[in-house]
């Protein structure tokens, strides 16, 4: 390494608005990821086809909320409860050939294990089309004729490792590949150049391996908080400087940069550090205006329960998500349930903890729908709802469900998918996506297609994608 590239680092390092001050870590990781990712063939922004859809924001339940309970009645369960499954017409798998490519063996000796239990909760029929949803999701239930609920997702993680394959269609296992929000901002970018184009709010929680992967760390994203006092971690200057000040010191890193653009012109890594560190300028002060909530009448924070200790805290992140949208963010994440497994793990009690969780989620999710159709978004932005797996018909050895990859639901809504239907199927009791089964990436592709986006056209050189990674849109929920 040459002497002018330590010089220019050190100087980085040790500015009072260097890595220390204004880095977003994960923002600026792209300074040290971008040499050996950044490529020629980054994508142009543009779609491949006329989209329908502009942003995403993808709510995931973590710990896997039981589909029984929440939005696909089983009134068949409650008929065989306390029997095992082998005394049910339902012992033998029903697509042996599906299972294997599952990796899983079901066996009548796991099916007698547990016995069948009753569903925890009611169901009542919602809306127009009278689409049945659990007394858990009373709000979700109000705004169901703008939902496509899927109840045949299937999945092969049987652990928790099962959040990372809904993300990135691939096993925990089998290393380290982009997930669902890295595609989108690689493929589209930002629509707003103060913003990134991938932000994740929420719990924190095991992330074994990062958002971009071979993508590159500038696909990563950026975590913020909702808090207008300090919503970038690590973003504020290491001293108290002015704007001006900042500026300053900004427009000397650039001339440094550019110095060394000359004696290096093809140089796309830095580049990319020039522009990223622009960004982390740019967005001290954009990100907190998005957060600041005071231009927000008290009807839209009560229509996210921002007034009630229970729904505060996620409805803030929610109209968070909305402003955020508003803005020009591609892809908003944002992750409920804390703990390292995720709090909708329901292994000991499903009804006390879905009552407490959902309490949490079910106003501020169906403010955000309401708030983004009454102001014309709800058009082009996608929300999904979503958790790694569902829940076992059966009890595990008391009042709580086990989990479940064979059969689950999630739902989606707006960005052209069609409203008030429901799509696919587990069997009577809940066990099998028995019909129009729909592995993970299905919703990867349905999203990338309202994006406008081909995602064989992302390929990269060397980089080898099974073809289950790709998925196929779900063609009967979009309008």
């Amino acid at each position: 390494m040459q002497p002018h590239h330590l010089n220019r680092r050190t100087f980085l390092a040790g500015s009072p608005m260097g890595l220390s001050g204004v880095a977003l870590a994960s923002l600026l990781s792209r300074a040290g990821a971008a040499d050996e990712h950044i490529r020629s063939a980054v994508p142009d922004g543009q779609p491949h086809f006329p989209p329908r859809a502009k942003n995403v924001i993808w709510l995931f339940m973590r710990g896997g909320f039981s589909h029984l309970e929440s939005f696909d009645p089983k009134p068949t369960l409650d008929k065989y409860a306390g029997k095992s499954i082998a005394e049910t017409p339902w012992k033998y798998v029903q697509d042996p050939e599906r299972l294997k490519k599952l990796r899983v063996v079901a066996t009548n000796q796991n099916t007698q294990r547990n016995r069948l239990y009753e569903t925890q909760v009611g169901f009542r029929k919602y809306g127009e089309s009278g689409i049945e949803v659990s007394d858990f999701f009373p709000h979700i239930g109000s705004c169901i004729d703008d939902i496509a609920v899927v109840r045949s997702m299937w999945t092969t993680d049987d652990n928790h490792g099962a959040q990372y394959q809904f993300e990135t269609g691939r096993h925990n296992l089998d290393g380290s590949f982009p997930n669902i929000g890295a595609w989108v901002t690689y493929g589209l970018g930002s629509l707003n150049d103060n913003l990134p184009s991938y932000v994740k709010m929420g719990v924190k929680y095991p992330q074994v391996h990062n958002d971009g992967s071979y993508l590159g760390r500038a696909y990563d994203a950026v975590r913020l908080k909702v808090d207008p006092q300090n919503p970038l971690p690590y973003a504020r200057p290491a001293l108290d400087l002015s704007r001006e000040e900042q500026r300053l010191q900004f427009d000397l890193v650039k001339r440094l940069n550019q110095i060394e653009a000359t004696r290096s012109p093809a140089d796309e890594a830095l580049r990319a550090r020039i522009k990223s560190y622009e960004l982390a300028f740019r967005m001290q002060t954009a990100v907190p205006e998005v957060i600041r909530f005071d231009d927000e009448t008290a009807a839209t924070q009560q229509l996210y329960g921002m007034h009630e200790s229970k729904t505060k805290s996620f409805g803030m992140q929610l109209l968070a998500a909305r402003r955020f949208v508003e803005k020009g963010v591609r892809f908003v994440k944002i992750m409920h349930g804390a703990g390292a497994a995720g709090a909708w793990d329901a292994h000991g009690n499903v009804k006390s903890n879905h009552t407490e969780l959902a309490a949490q989620v079910d106003k501020p999710v169906a403010g955000l729908l309401t708030d983004l159709k009454q102001r014309g978004l709800l058009g082009e932005t996608i929300v999904v709802f979503a958790t790694e797996f569902g829940r076992t018909p059966g009890t595990q050895g008391g009042l709580g469900r086990d989990h479940h990859p064979f059969g689950f639901s999630v739902w989606m809504a707006g960005g052209g998918i069609k409203g008030g239907v429901t799509h696919g199927a587990t069997d009577e009791i809940g066990f099998h996506a028995a019909e129009a089964p729909h592995y993970v990436t299905d919703i990867h592709a349905t999203l990338l297609q309202q994006l406008g986006i081909d995602s064989r056209r992302l390929n990269l050189d060397g980089q080898q994608r099974l073809e289950i990674e790709y998925g196929h849109p779900i063609d009967e929920i979009i309008a």
